[in-house]
């Protein structure tokens, strides 16, 4: 199943997307430039094999739910995100507010 809802960050909107696997959940919160995730987005492939696609990205793990993606720490975060001053250890919250 997949689920979509809108949040609201400090009067911003962002999409905030769940897509429940067998054993496993892929979760979402993006915006219109970038977009976090949980463990399962592989920034190493988005840094290397895609480079030149600039994607701004982070991960967050161990996170089972929209609500801990947004307040969880950042595990890891692409080179494009860097620039962008989203860097890991920062919420994603935080990462969310500067992709806006």
């Amino acid at each position: 199943m997949i689920a979509m809802r809108p949040f609201e960050i400090d009067g911003h909107a962002v999409l905030g997307i769940e897509v429940k696997l067998p054993k496993t959940t892929l979760l979402v919160i993006t915006t219109d430039k970038g977009y976090i995730m949980c463990g399962a987005l592989d920034v190493g492939l988005l840094n290397e094999r895609l480079r030149d696609r600039e994607i701004i990205a982070a991960r967050a793990v161990g996170v089972r739910t929209l609500e801990q993606l947004l307040e969880a720490p950042l595990e890891s975060v692409t080179h494009t995100a860097e620039e962008y001053g989203i860097t890991a250890g920062m919420t994603g919250r935080e990462a969310l507010l500067k992709m806006i």
